[in-house]
This record gives C-alpha cells, sequence and structure tokens, in this order.
C-alpha cells in the first residue's frame, strides 16, 4: 500500500518560480510514488482579509497552475479545502487540545503579529497552525512535503496527533516532514536576505508563472546584485548566489559549470542568459495554463472533493466516537 501525502497552497498573491521550484515540482515527481492529495486551502487564506471576487478567481487560477505544472487529476486528489467541510470541524476539536502558548511560539505569527498590536490581530492568525494540523492528520497522512521553514507547522501537527492518540486512543497517523531544499534556496529578486514571496509589496521581488516574456525579463534585468561583477557562488554574495540557483535549478546546469561559463564576464550576459532560461521553462507551463478553461478546472475540483469525502468523512466519524459524541 502506498504511503500518502498531502499538501497545500493559499489561493492568495502571485504563485511564483519559488513556489514551482520549491514545492510544486516536487509534488508532481512525489505523485508517481505515493497517494497524493493537493489541497487549495481557501479556509488559510481568509486568516488575513482579502477581497471575494479576487478569492474566488485566485482559487481557480491556483488549480489550473496545479494542473498546468503537471499534477494529474487521474494520479492525484485536488480539492478546494472549504469544499469539505470536515477539514473545519476537526480543526475545532483540535482546537480543544492546543495550548495557546503552543501557538504564540510559532515564528509565523511572530513574524506576522509582530508588526501589528497584537491585540487588533484576528484569532485565525494564530490559529493557523491548528487548520493546518487538521488538514493533514484527517486524511492520515504519511509525509508532508515542506519547505524548511514550514517544518515548525509539522511539528505541531506531530505534537496534536499524538496528543489525542494518548488521550483517546490510537487514532491519528502521525506525520513526518519531507523537507524540499530547493525551495528555501529561491529568494527575492530585491532583496537576497529574504525568501521569494508571492504577497511581497514590489512585483519586483519575485517571477510570476504567469508573467509574460517582457515583463520576466525586465524583472531579471532590475534584479540587484553585488559590489563587483564577477560571476561567483559564495556566502557573501547573496544576490549573485541566488540568481545562480535558479539558473541552475531551470537550466539544469551545476553552480560550477555556470560559473565556468561566465568566467570573465559581466553581469548582463548572465542576466541575458538567465532570462532565456526563465521564459523557456515557463513556456510550455504557460501554454498549458491558457488552454485550462474555468469550468474544466471547477469540475476537477469538484470531482477531487468527491473523492476525498469519504476518507475525511470516516476519519471524522472515529474522532467523534472516540470523543464521546453521538453519532
Amino acid at each position: 500500500m502506498k504511503k500518502r501525502i498531502f499538501s497545500g497552497v493559499q489561493p492568495s498573491g502571485n504563485l511564483h518560480i519559488g513556489n514551482y521550484l520549491g514545492a510544486i515540482k516536487n509534488w508532481v515527481e512525489l505523485q508517481e510514488q505515493y497517494d497524493s492529495i493537493f489541497c487549495v486551502v481557501d479556509l488559510h487564506a481568509i486568516t488575513v482579509p482579502q477581497d471575494p471576487k479576487v478569492l474566488r478567481q485566485k482559487t481557480i487560477e491556483l488549480a489550473k497552475l496545479y494542473l498546468a505544472a503537471g499534477i494529474d487529476p487521474q494520479k492525484s486528489k485536488i480539492f478546494v479545502q472549504s469544499h469539505v467541510p470536515e477539514h473545519a470541524e476537526l480543526a475545532w476539536i483540535l482546537n480543544t487540545i492546543t495550548k495557546v502558548s503552543e501557538l504564540e511560539r510559532m515564528t509565523q505569527f511572530k513574524d506576522k503579529a509582530g508588526k501589528q498590536n497584537r491585540e487588533g490581530v484576528g484569532m485565525g492568525l494564530m490559529d493557523y497552525p491548528v487548520l493546518m494540523a487538521a488538514d493533514i492528520i484527517l486524511y492520515d497522512t504519511n509525509l508532508v512535503p515542506v519547505g524548511e521553514d514550514q517544518t515548525q507547522h509539522v511539528e505541531i501537527t506531530r505534537t496534536l496527533a499524538e496528543r489525542f492518540n494518548q488521550k483517546f486512543g490510537e487514532t491519528f497517523v502521525v506525520p513526518e516532514a519531507f523537507v524540499t531544499r530547493e525551495g528555501k534556496r529561491i529568494m527575492g529578486l530585491d532583496d537576497p536576505t529574504k525568501k521569494m514571496s508571492k504577497s511581497a509589496d514590489s512585483e519586483y521581488s519575485y517571477i510570476a508563472l504567469t508573467d509574460s516574456e517582457e515583463l520576466i525579463r525586465k524583472k531579471i534585468k532590475k534584479a540587484v546584485t553585488d559590489s563587483g561583477s564577477e560571476i561567483t557562488y559564495s556566502e557573501d554574495r547573496p544576490a549573485i548566489r541566488n540568481l545562480m540557483n535558479i539558473y541552475s535549478l531551470l537550466g539544469d546546469q551545476s553552480i560550477s559549470d555556470i560559473a565556468a561559463k561566465y568566467a570573465g564576464k559581466g553581469y548582463a550576459d548572465f542576466k541575458s542568459d538567465l532570462a532565456d532560461i526563465v521564459v523557456e521553462s515557463l513556456r510550455p507551463f504557460q501554454e498549458r495554463f491558457n488552454k485550462l478553461s474555468d469550468e474544466q478546472v471547477l469540475e476537477i475540483l469538484k470531482d477531487g472533493a468527491k473523492r476525498v469525502r469519504p476518507l475525511a468523512a470516516q476519519k471524522l466519524s472515529e474522532v467523534k466516537q472516540k470523543l464521546g459524541f453521538v453519532v
């Protein structure tokens, strides 16, 4: 029997090459080996204010991006989180065994809440990891593909699964993080000390998967560089190191080969070639994306929810019985 993986992305902001290289590209490979469940996590998206029209559009767009990247609905289950109400119901149950101090320690919460008055922070933002835990353990997930910055969320998921099992008897599979390394290496084009973010203030911080050729070339041309003009890979030159990582991952060339190729050349030649590689690597993806209709995608999402609902309902029924609910 295949092990099961679960992962999801919020339908907010613009999905970029960092998301692709750090997450979705890995999912495409993993679906060949695992029973795969991939979710558009719209309930997570509303932990911060969203425009309803934009949220709907982004939900469909994200599903298209999954499909265009190579997620196969015949091999994987793809659905929208809010289409399966068991996610929210299990999250509430897990809230009852979660400590406030555990949520306050979460790095992501401290990063986001630290920028504003804590008294004005929405409860959903703090509670985000509990919903994420519910997403994962609802399906007896074995492995959770995450970047290194998300391992803390898997740890609290493991804690809650183990705590429930200890209190009420063996119920949940305790999942493990499947850490993907590439994602952490893709940093912002305008600030190579920060991870490339789909919610960045400046669109020149990231290359979106749907960016036009003209915009891609413009963004790479404007990408910050380090002092000096050599194309070398070192810790003290984070800007060019980041661009070389993108070149290596999308162009399928080793860092040493890239350094040798551009020995004695300047940033202009390197950036021009990098733009060619990014444009060409995204071209087939964008062609597939543009062929998908909203109607096609909605049908796939509806079918995906239909396929996972029995799994979710069965697990939630087991949980309720363990708790002493009348079912």
